[in-house]
């Protein structure tokens, strides 16, 4: 059972209005809605579109990697940019961040047939992770029907470039601000005071950053992927609490790695194992906060739509008694 249950007499090939989208959460509490959202997880479904998404999402991280070094050295021509990609990706991965990031640097340098690889592996693999997640939001918001194949590679497209340009925006926005730092010690940089407020002012804008370029990820995926109209007002505040969630459990995930011990079962394939497992994760968590907002926005709409009835109800009645 969905988060969200379809008129039974509304035809298969159209999505009822969102208005007319029914709960089913019959509780008013916040544990009505835990109890769903747990039994929502526990559908195979929701783990095969995961498992989708993270396979792509390994497919695409390494050429996203490898194009944004290249553009931050060739299109923008800064070597500043590129140390900031570099500890961007620091930051987000949980492990083996330099055996990943040295190598992709090393595929980084300006090579035609490498841009072009990654340009492809890069439309094939984008298009691979918003498919399946598609397919998901549209259940729990009460789509029947999917979008073309054609209209779903044009959406997912357009996501991914969305999720480029907001990366590089927070590139550029980290190394301008270098930049400035530099400039108002008037290129003076060897002394305790710059490199105290070099390490205060860098590392606390990227992690900043950071987290606002996930908060808007999640917010760009559940507003735009599904085929209805979503109002940004119901997974504003959702996206907002999984972004935060998200870095809280990348952080749980990078203290339980050593106790995993993942090398002691796969050998020398842990690195593609631990990356593998974290994206799964990461999208179950991006499906329960979907579904946890679906479910919260019908219910707001089934009790504003109660609230208006029971006052017509009255209203009615006193004019009747007048």
């Amino acid at each position: 059972m969905t988060a969200l249950d379809v008129q039974e007499n509304q035809p298969k090939a159209s999505a009822v209005p969102i208005a007319q989208v029914k709960p089913v959460v019959r509780g008013t509490g916040f544990g009505a809605q835990v109890i769903a959202l747990a039994k929502y997880m526990t559908r195979t479904e929701v783990h095969t579109y995961a498992f989708s998404v993270a396979a792509n999402v390994i497919l695409s991280l390494f050429p996203f990697i490898v194009m944004m070094l290249m553009l931050s050295r060739s299109v923008f021509h800064s070597t500043a940019m590129a140390n900031v990609v570099i500890e961007m990706m620091t930051h987000f991965l949980p492990s083996n961040q330099y055996f990943i990031l040295h190598n992709m640097d090393l595929l980084a340098h300006p090579h035609k047939t490498t841009e072009i690889y990654s340009i492809a592996m890069l439309l094939i693999s984008s298009t691979g992770i918003f498919l399946p997640l598609e397919v998901a939001l549209n259940q729990v918001w009460g789509s029947s029907k999917n979008r073309s194949y054609l209209h779903n590679q044009f959406v997912a497209l357009c996501l991914a470039f969305a999720i480029g340009l907001l990366a590089m925006a927070s590139v550029a926005l980290t190394a301008w601000q270098r930049s400035a730092l530099g400039w108002i010690f008037f290129e003076h940089t060897n002394n305790s005071v710059f490199r105290f407020l070099d390490i205060v002012l860098d590392g606390g804008l990227l992690r900043i950053l950071s987290l606002v370029a996930s908060i808007l990820i999640f917010f760009l995926i559940y507003w735009a992927l599904p085929n209805r109209k979503v109002p940004a007002r119901a997974v504003l505040p959702t996206a907002i609490v999984v972004g935060v969630l998200w870095e809280g459990a990348r952080l749980l995930y990078i203290f339980l790695l050593p106790r995993l011990d993942f090398y002691a079962v796969y050998g020398p394939f842990y690195v593609s194992v631990t990356l593998m497992i974290w994206a799964f994760l990461s999208g179950l968590l991006l499906l329960a906060g979907a579904h946890f907002s679906a479910t919260r926005h019908a219910l707001a709409v089934a009790r504003d739509e109660e609230s208006r009835q029971r006052n017509g109800r009255t209203a009615e009645g006193e004019t009747i008694r007048a």
